[in-house]
């Protein structure tokens, strides 16, 4: 008998609907669904710490991203298996008994590819992949392998209480800078309708084929790659038991997260 991990509502895009989704009745993998654990703007405010751990996580999906208890470092999933893109650069992969305050996960399908040419940025996949969808209306998760002529990424250093807001934080973050480098990025891409859930475009982090080197992906240029894209058209979002979040007053929320996961270059 798996966990009830806490509070979830599913919505889905062709047939709007609330289930309850206790992972008691879920007697197959939820694939087609895109599951977020927490809300992004409490992550934004400076809510940090949860009792999810990796493994309630890994109910939900084999790929995704995310942080650790803390804000400390980026997470990466891919094929099942957790990455951690520590302050330092280190990539690690955590005890499944750690914590995470956020992450967003799916059970990958790919259901089209598009090739990138050489020397495509992060706001030209934005506008290359976004003319190959079907609508920027569902959610889109993503697998881009290849090789890198230059690959920009970030970690942010583990808080402490109090905790600052997520624009704070940011401004100590560590920038790794990398040529030349083959590897991953498993990402996502969230309609405009999201905000406040989450940060409507592109959200990426990366990971080195030797798993020596990754983080948050602030900018990169294509050599040549690949992006594999699962197509998904239901959301469920668990919000994990907290004071911290029962208590907060999410109406006076006004933090442009597009600062925060895509600043500008």
């Amino acid at each position: 008998m798996l966990k009830k991990p806490g509070i979830c509502f599913m919505l889905c895009i062709i047939v709007f609907g609330f289930y309850g989704c206790a992972a008691e009745q879920q007697s197959t993998k939820p694939h087609g669904t895109l599951t977020q654990i927490a809300i992004f703007d409490a992550l934004a405010s400076g809510i940090y710490d949860s009792r999810m751990t990796l493994a309630e996580v890994k109910q939900y999906g084999d790929s995704g991203i995310g942080t650790f208890q803390g804000l400390d470092g980026e997470l990466l999933m891919m094929d099942g298996i957790i990455y951690k893109i520590s302050f330092d650069g280190s990539v690690s992969i955590p005890e499944l008994n750690t914590l995470t305050p956020y992450a967003t996960v799916a059970f990958f399908d790919t259901n089209r590819e598009v090739r990138l040419s050489d020397g495509v940025n992060m706001s030209g996949l934005a506008e290359i992949v976004d003319s190959k969808l079907p609508t920027p209306n569902l959610f889109y998760m993503f697998r881009i392998e290849g090789t890198f002529q230059k690959m920009k990424t970030r970690s942010l250093q583990k808080q402490e209480k109090p905790y600052p807001p997520l624009t704070e934080a940011v401004k100590k973050q560590s920038v790794f800078e990398f040529e030349n480098v083959e590897g991953v990025m498993i990402g996502l891409r969230c309609p405009p309708y999201m905000k406040g859930l989450n940060a409507p475009g592109y959200h990426l982090h990366f990971l080195s084929k030797d798993k020596k080197a990754g983080g948050h992906v602030l900018d990169f240029r294509t050599q040549q790659a690949v992006v594999k894209v699962s197509v998904i058209s239901k959301f469920a979002m668990v919000i994990p038991e907290s004071q911290d979040i029962y208590k907060h007053d999410f109406a006076k929320e006004n933090i442009d997260l597009r600062q925060v996961i895509q600043p500008k270059q």
